[in-house]
């Protein structure tokens, strides 16, 4: 085969394709076609590149007979006619890789300071992730050997508000903390019920919107500690050493994706605004010590905008479940019940269980008032378990505390209510009666 072809043999073969068919022909669109492709080829034989190179390795229909240009080389199936379709191979051009890399980590680097250091700016200090992991390392410990402890379980406000160095100061005893925010305690009272590793003391609070609706917003934390991989063990581990004490954009309240969602974005019409709860406080100890923080107290503009997330709450339809009177008191029967049930599991292992009802005021205490009434719910609640229980309105001394968007105490209110809270919990019969089977 010849490297090449004259132009005037390539203009001599591209007039004789086209003799024979007149501008009437009914095969002008065809030969048309099939002209300008022979032009096409010929164009490309007639160019200086070689169109075979006896000294390729690469196999073909013979040897050498391939498209060669400098420093590219790609098989396609004309270069094997009756063999399968090759993989394409693409030589990778010599580039300053040890450069490139360099400038990759530089710049990383740079966008990560200059998002930690936006962070900062904005009030965040690194802390501890209140991470299903975290929840599950404390829960681990009663199955590793301290099931006698006394254990917290609740809502946030037991976890904002209950300070375990105050706790530990007063009693010698440092609880473990088991209480999730968003959650009602039921699922982890009846988890406790069940594992006889635990013979410890319970307290128990109660947060009436989440106690007596069985609301979860954290459901999955108990299966999952339950079903915990050795991965997600050791993953926790890093980055509880690793990145959580160094970092304080390393939270979910400040993920890019979390931000761009609470964007002011246009809704459908019809469409209720929802937005979601922010962050409102800082994990200290890796055992979940938390308080609120401090951007709460500290930023009106920030505490407005809280009141105002609570405030749609309060004002929006209720859930579908508690949608009438008869509804909203089934559901509240059906608590109480799992309740009743759980804690006379407990009470027949020797565990002593308390309920305390910690501190709101504001909208949020109105509207708990108007829903779950203390008459309904509370009383309700300790008659038919039997259990003893602290409601912060039967005590001076638990009440007219700072709660800056109305439901959790900030950071020095909260020690000071915990020094509080712990003498009345060492005087309580922390058992008492009989529970009442559930109806």
């Amino acid at each position: 085969m010849p490297s090449s072809i004259s132009s005037s043999e390539a203009a001599s073969s591209e007039a004789a394709s086209s003799e024979g068919a007149g501008p009437d022909s009914p095969e002008t669109g065809s030969a048309d076609a099939a002209a300008s492709a022979a032009a096409a080829e010929l164009a490309l034989r007639a160019s200086a590149v070689p169109l075979h190179a006896p000294e390729s390795p690469l196999p073909g229909p013979g040897a050498g007979e391939h498209f060669v240009r400098p420093g590219f080389v790609r098989l396609t199936a004309s270069d094997r006619p009756g063999v399968a379709q090759p993989v394409p191979v693409r030589d990778i051009p010599p580039q300053p890789w040890r450069r490139i890399f360099a400038t990759a980590m530089v710049l990383t680097a740079v966008l990560l300071c200059g998002w930690e250091a936006y962070w900062r700016a904005f009030g965040a200090t690194p802390g501890y992730r209140n991470s299903d992991g975290a929840w599950a390392q404390q829960r681990r410990r009663i199955d590793t050997g301290e099931g006698d402890r006394t254990v917290l379980i609740g809502s946030s406000r037991v976890l904002f508000d209950v300070q375990l160095p105050v706790w530990e100061r007063l009693t010698g005893e440092r609880p473990i903390q088991l209480a999730i925010e968003g959650t009602s305690p039921v699922p982890v009272l009846e988890d406790l019920a069940k594992d006889p590793n635990f013979t410890g003391r319970l307290l128990v609070g109660v947060a009436p919107e989440l106690f007596f609706s069985g609301f979860a917003y954290r459901g999955d934390v108990i299966p999952g500690y339950h079903r915990q991989t050795p991965s997600q063990r050791s993953g926790h581990w890093l980055s509880s050493h690793l990145l959580e004490p160094l970092f304080a954009f390393y939270d979910p309240d400040f993920a890019l994706d979390t931000v761009v969602r609470r964007q002011a974005w246009p809704l459908r019409p019809g469409m209720p605004v929802h937005r979601p709860v922010r962050k409102l406080m800082t994990m200290q100890d890796p055992d979940r010590n938390t308080h609120m923080w401090r951007k709460v107290e500290t930023d009106p503009e920030y505490r407005a905008l809280m009141r105002s997330i609570w405030d749609e709450r309060f004002n929006g339809p209720p859930p579908p479940g508690m949608d009438t009177p008869a509804k909203l008191q089934k559901t509240i029967d059906a608590q109480i019940n799992r309740a009743v049930a759980a804690v006379a599991t407990l009470r027949a292992r020797g565990v002593q269980v308390l309920f305390v009802r910690p501190p709101s005021n504001g909208h949020y205490y109105a509207f708990e008032q108007k829903v779950f009434p203390r008459a309904r719910t509370w009383d309700v609640l300790l008659r038919r378990t039997g259990a003893p229980g602290i409601h912060f309105e039967d005590y001076p001394q638990l009440q007219g505390y700072e709660q800056p968007e109305w439901s959790h105490l900030s950071a020095a209110e909260a020690t000071r209510f915990t020094a509080a809270l712990v003498p009345l919990v060492k005087r309580q019969p922390w058992t008492r009666g009989n529970a009442q089977p559930p109806r």
